[in-house]
């Protein structure tokens, strides 16, 4: 079994240290503690090759009016409201 969590220092409580040992129960562990640094989402989703060539076709697609999804505001306004 194998879980990550992503959380801010000072979230780290009594509570999380007891839930993992709940979760993980007699079981050895190995606790991995790394700084996140922002990523930019685009250089994120540019590192794989298929996601860089959809991410370029839609940057087209966008500058040439194509493949278009028309959003009515309201309608997205009102179910956000819901």
């Amino acid at each position: 079994m194998q879980s990550t969590y992503r959380l801010n220092a000072n979230e780290l409580s009594l509570d999380f240290v007891e839930a993992v040992k709940k979760l993980y129960k007699d079981r050895t562990i190995t606790i991995f503690i790394s700084e996140e640094t922002e990523v930019d989402e685009t250089q994120y989703l540019m590192r794989s090759e298929a996601n860089h060539k959809r991410l370029l076709e839609a940057i087209q697609d966008v500058k040439e009016g194509k493949n278009l999804m028309p959003v009515d505001l309201q309608k997205l306004k009102a179910e956000m409201l819901k």
